[in-house]
């Protein structure tokens, strides 16, 4: 209908002026250091603090992300790929330790027993073993590629542990207090999954949701899973996990890739995205000498779709909600209101960045480095707004949403509602080059209306500002200084808090330029300004994903 192409046009227009402000970006550093190997520090560390670091943070903020990208005389090709390297700052009566452990995982142990890659990466497929013969490997390449283990991407809880994961079925249960590997834990052997999100939900409860794909004769699934909050016996993992409902792939053979879902008090939102996996490419891939990367690809030609499922009764919802093609890595926060659920994340209109976080675009320089950034589609906070009472007797090609928001819905067939967003932010924004690695005080505000939202600003290939998002007048704070690089912010509230942003801002801090510049940084989360830092006298590359680990203070720093 005419409506609906208008809004189509009107929001591709708006996509092509978020686009135009980054143009001809020239003059960006160096930053190949975020991506140098390092050694790990499995004893604590002291830090030199300056400036204060509130009294009443006491507990363990724990950090993930790869740290060893070389094997022998072999590279990694991947930003993914490198090796877990897990980090603890421990925050007692204002002052830091610091230590870290590789992840004693089958990969690391397997590459580290050969003295080269002996298992496939995201971006990295292994070479036969040298040490066999011409048969054995050519018969090497027919096989099937193991899942790596490899879990760099995330600290996550389940009934009350720590665990490391990144995308594959393999989990490994750590020890917060030693960053010990504890037990490896593979989510086949609890349900039909191939594997898993690095991004559960967790209800205040402690039951938990995620995702995971399953493959069979039929096609390609997407599940989604359900973990019990509680253990009956100390040695427990996944025991009682479920899967809630099972959603085919629009298409069998190549389903959506996502990194994350988002979660309301009622539903499991899951956005079917056009980069799509090609598993055929994916199995042979050793046989082709090309990594599991290598089958992804993005479909502009294919709409964004939003599956809607019913937390207590498993139901998937049969209206499908659409939007124009984009890609989105992390959601900011979903809630329902007036018969609408809300869903905000950050979102760009492009789905091809993963492909340029190869190692080698992270250590160009000069022209090749702003070419590489010139290329890379900006990420910026949207709001879609899905309204849940749609019926037979919904009208059609008319904005079904309130005054209150920008973003539309319109029934454009039976089952069919097309959606365009509203922006979570002003033209301010732009300069900072759009905001990833979002975080709320989700401990009171996930599944609830919220007001605040931190993240970092992409002017680099790296996070090299960070960003505190009011969403009452989309007014931004900003805290930046040239040539540090801050990871993603992690909100911690303060006790007996009364607002909303009532805490601090935990963020590591990264100084290529600078041998062992690496600090712990503390802001006000209220004011954004900075409260203390605590500086660590070794390197740290730059990582994904963190979390704060509250606990009582036994003042036995080092």
């Amino acid at each position: 209908s005419a409506p609906y192409k208008l809004e189509i046009n009107r929001n591709f227009q708006n996509s092509k002026k978020q686009v135009k402000h980054f143009t001809g970006v020239q003059g960006l550093p160096c930053i190949e250091k975020i991506v140098s190997s390092v050694d790990d520090n499995p004893e604590p560390i002291n830090t030199d603090v300056t400036g204060r670091i509130p009294k009443w943070i006491n507990g363990s903020f724990l950090r993930n992300g790869p740290g060893k990208f070389e094997i022998g005389n072999q590279r990694f090709n991947h930003w993914f790929d490198g090796m877990a390297l897990l980090h603890q700052f421990k925050i007692c009566n204002g002052q830091v330790t610091y230590k870290s452990r590789f992840l004693s995982s089958d990969s690391y142990q397997a590459n580290s027993e050969h003295n080269r890659i002996a298992v496939s990466e995201f971006g990295t497929v292994t070479m036969p073993d040298p040490c066999k013969n011409f048969f054995q490997r050519f018969l090497s390449r027919f096989e099937i590629p193991k899942p790596t283990d490899n879990a760099n991407v995330s600290f996550v809880t389940y009934k009350g542990d720590y665990y490391v994961s990144t995308e594959t079925n393999i989990m490994h249960k750590v020890d917060p207090e030693t960053l010990e590997t504890t037990k490896k834990v593979d989510w086949s052997k609890f349900i039909a999954v191939n594997g898993a999100t690095a991004h559960p939900h967790t209800e205040p409860d402690g039951t938990s949701y995620n995702m995971g794909n399953s493959y069979s004769g039929k096609g390609a699934y997407y599940n989604i899973i359900r973990v019990p909050p509680t253990k009956s016996t100390e040695d427990e993992t996944l025991e009682g996990a479920t899967v809630l409902c099972s959603i085919p792939s629009a298409d069998k053979t190549k389903p959506s890739y996502y990194h994350s879902f988002a979660m309301s008090k009622n539903y499991v939102v899951f956005i079917e995205q056009p980069i799509k996996m090609d598993l055929l490419k994916i199995v042979t891939g050793k046989l082709r000498g090309k990594s599991i990367s290598a089958g992804f690809s993005w479909d502009p030609k294919l709409n964004t779709v939003f599956h809607l499922i019913h937390k207590q009764t498993g139901t998937v919802s049969s209206i499908k909600y659409v939007a124009k093609p984009m890609s989105t890595f992390h959601q900011i926060n979903a809630y329902e209101e007036d018969g609408f659920l809300i869903v905000d994340m950050c979102a760009s209109d492009d789905g091809q960045a993963i492909a340029n976080y190869n190692i080698q675009n992270l250590r160009k320089s000069g022209e090749a480095l702003d070419e590489v950034y010139n290329t890379l589609c900006r990420v910026f906070p949207r709001r879609f707004v899905l309204p849940l009472n749609v019926d037979d007797d919904t009208p059609y090609s008319q904005n079904l949403n309130q005054p209150g928001s920008s973003a539309t819905a319109m029934r454009i067939s039976q089952h069919k509602v097309f959606c365009t967003h509203e922006d979570l932010h002003g033209e301010d924004l732009h300069q900072y080059g759009g905001l990833e690695f979002p975080q709320i005080n989700y401990g009171k505000y996930n599944t609830r209306p919220y007001r605040y939202f931190y993240g970092c600003g992409f002017r680099h290939l790296v996070g090299d500002t960070l960003i505190k998002m009011d969403l009452k007048g989309k007014r931004m704070k900003v805290w930046e200084h040239p040539g540090l690089y801050p990871s993603e912010p992690v909100f911690v509230p303060a006790p007996n808090a009364t607002e909303e942003d009532d805490g601090v801002i935990l963020s590591v801090v990264i100084t290529p330029h600078k041998d062992k510049g690496t600090f712990l940084l503390v802001l006000d989360a209220k004011t954004f300004e900075e409260v203390g830092r605590a500086a660590v006298p070794v390197n740290i590359p730059y990582g994904f994903h963190g979390t704060f680990n509250a606990t009582a203070c036994f003042d036995h720093l080092h």
